[in-house]
């Protein structure tokens, strides 16, 4: 069964694959049978490898796989080989079956083997998930049929290397078993809409029939025919939820509930159809890409429209059910091709509402701006010096291309961001800054001050729209090419300790980057900035924690440590602590204890060393380390 899945080709779809490898596989044993004078397996040793099946059934499995979609001579391309119109047991009706939903790693591997051919995907299972010898998989493939075995089992051997030694692990879980799977009802409305189109088939049928009876007979006599009620349906256009444009201004809730529907083609009973159709059942013609940890399900009930209209040249339809955003767009040069974009926006606010990526062409990123912004300007992070400058917008929200966040590679030449500002009767002057790094949902940039100088514990972060914040961020902005397409709601610039270097290596500023994304989880990025490297040199990278609540509310403690060259070509140990650190001790190439919240202690070349800290609380706490 897992050979037959996994080998078929992936354009079937989740249920249809697993129909069609329950054929294949039930065909396998009367076949086998005629190979061998015992066709049921014989019973397992314990020692035997239960992954890896007789050889005559992989044969015959592999034939029934590699037939399913071969079309005959003169056969029509775009049509479906004969074989696929035949019903074949099993026949499962009103139910949609699918293997387990997996990881990441999973979707992953399920996404690079679509990419292969039949022949080496069916070599992907021979040799990576049952071990076979690459001699004994070229003697199967050829025996069931295969073009070319000898190349099939050379580019699984090649997207072996490629995808790393987990990929047979994932390849034996249930993500990819397609004898455990889940069953979810169908379309109900949809079922009944097919179920009442039948009937009236039926009925026409029939009505027809009797008209040509009744023209065949001597005295023929007028036949009257009924009018026929009309079709449910699922989710209409009709039903779409439309907030009014003065609804953001009257309620105490403000993010994507408060956005009213906007754009030049709200009233497209058509258009909003086609993207509600493919919300809720895509078809073969619709890609559908959804952010980390985001389900590609139907909306519960009918989502609210925030936006249908024309976007450099393409139809765009905005969507949002409560919980997530469903972007879909459509060119009309595709030929009936779209592509639907679902992310996570739950628990959004007046700052990570504010914005949504429309397109992403090559002159840039066009926005749709929320009601409740007065004033949309743009500022390069990496120029804090530089005033923002006035962002055109059209009325209906949309506003001009912003260039894009150019990456590490082109040397961090620009950090194009958004500086919007709340309208005054929500809040006084709150202005904030928004990233487009990829994802429908900009990222919100804050800031948290250094220790000291007057300011208070830090509580909450701050927007990054002083001088202060700027000049931090213009440190660390290259970093933000990391972060595209990672699902990330907001970064925040903490600067826990500054410190004094040795041997006229001026003054060091330590930084957290705090990366918080949609589903919950955050990452945290500490990094060094030396006053000596230049006013807008880039900081460096200390050390990165994945998955981590340092640096947030439920972490608010921080020591990290690095080993650093001064200016004179000496080595230093270097460490420091957040507000709450009474005492250091570094360990390992060099030892040191201090009651302060920073230490730089002379080391050998490269120094390898640990730090541990003293809390305020009584606590201890162990340091984040450089990386190298």
């Amino acid at each position: 069964m897992r050979l037959a899945y996994i080998t078929l080709p992936p354009s079937l779809g989740g249920h249809r694959k697993v129909t069609v490898a329950h054929a294949v596989v039930q065909r396998t044993l009367p076949s086998a049978r005629l190979a061998r004078a015992r066709f049921v397996p014989s019973p397992r040793r314990p020692d035997d490898d239960h992954a890896r099946p007789e050889e005559p059934y992989l044969v015959t499995v592999l034939r029934g796989v590699f037939a399913h979609d071969r079309r005959p001579a003169l056969w029509p391309a775009r049509l479906a080989p004969p074989r696929a119109f035949m019903p074949r047991l099993p026949i499962v009706l009103g139910l949609r079956l699918f293997p387990r939903p997996g990881g990441a790693e999973a979707l992953s591997l399920t996404r690079a083997l679509a990419d292969l051919s039949t022949e080496t995907r069916a070599a992907f299972v021979l040799c990576s998930v049952y071990g076979l010898p690459a001699d004994a998989a070229v003697d199967l493939l050829k025996a069931a049929g295969a073009k070319d075995a000898d190349g099939a089992v050379r580019d699984c051997r090649a997207f072996e290397a490629d995808a790393g030694g987990t990929v047979r692990t994932l390849a034996l879980s249930e993500e990819f078993d397609a004898c455990v799977l889940q069953a979810t009802p169908t379309d109900l409305l949809r079922r009944r809409h097919r179920t009442r189109l039948a009937l009236v088939a039926c009925l026409a049928g029939l009505l027809t029939g009797a008209m040509l009876l009744a023209q065949l007979a001597p005295a023929p006599d007028p036949v009257a025919t009924p009018a026929l009620p009309a079709a449910a349906s699922g989710l209409r256009a009709a039903e779409l939820i439309r907030v009014g444009a003065d609804q953001w201004d009257n309620t105490a809730r403000i993010d994507f509930t408060a956005w009213p529907a906007r754009g030049s083609r709200v009233n497209d009973e058509e258009l909003l159809n086609r993207a509600l159709s493919t919300w809720s059942r895509p078809g073969p013609d619709a890609r559908v890409v959804t952010a980390t940890a985001t389900s590609p399900a139907p909306p519960p009930s009918a989502p609210q429209l925030l936006y249908a209209g024309e976007v450099d040249g393409h139809a765009v339809v905005l969507l949002y059910d409560g919980q997530r955003l469903a972007r879909y767009r459509e060119d009309p040069r595709s030929q009936g091709r779209a592509r639907l974009d679902v992310a996570r926006v739950d628990d959004a606010d007046v700052t990570t509402a504010a914005a949504v990526t429309l397109s992403s062409g090559g002159s840039g990123a066009r926005y749709l701006i929320a009601p409740w912004v007065a004033e949309v300007q743009t500022r390069d992070l990496l120029h804090p010096d530089v005033l923002a400058t006035a962002l055109h917008t059209h009325k209906d929200g949309v506003t001009e291309p912003v260039p894009f966040t150019s990456g590490r590679e082109t040397g961090c030449a620009r950090r194009p961001v958004l500086q919007l500002r709340s309208s005054a009767r929500i809040a006084e002057r709150h202005a904030f800054l928004l990233a487009g790094l990829g994802d429908l949902s900009p990222v919100h940039l804050t800031y948290t001050p250094l220790p000291g100088h007057r300011t208070p514990p830090p509580r909450q972060p701050r927007e990054a729209t002083g001088t202060t914040a700027l000049v931090a961020w213009s440190h660390q902005a290259c970093t933000l090419s990391d972060l595209r397409d990672t699902d990330t709601r907001a970064v925040n610039a903490w600067e826990f300790a500054e410190q004094d270097l040795p041997d006229g290596g001026s003054r060091a500023v330590w930084t957290c980057l705090r990366e918080s994304s949609w589903r919950g989880p955050g990452a945290v990025t500490v990094t060094l900035r030396v006053a000596g490297d230049g006013p807008k040199a880039p900081a460096r990278p200390v050390s990165r924690v994945p998955s981590t609540a340092l640096c947030s509310r439920f972490g608010q403690h921080i020591v990290a440590g690095t080993a650093w060259r001064s200016p004179r070509g000496n080595w230093y140990a270097l460490a420091a602590g957040s507000r709450a650190v009474t005492s250091l001790t570094v360990t390992g190439d060099v030892t040191a204890r201090t009651s302060a919240r920073t230490v730089a202690v002379r080391a050998p070349k490269r120094p390898q060393f640990e730090v541990n800290a003293h809390l305020a609380t009584g606590g201890r706490m162990r340091g984040v380390m450089d990386e190298n």
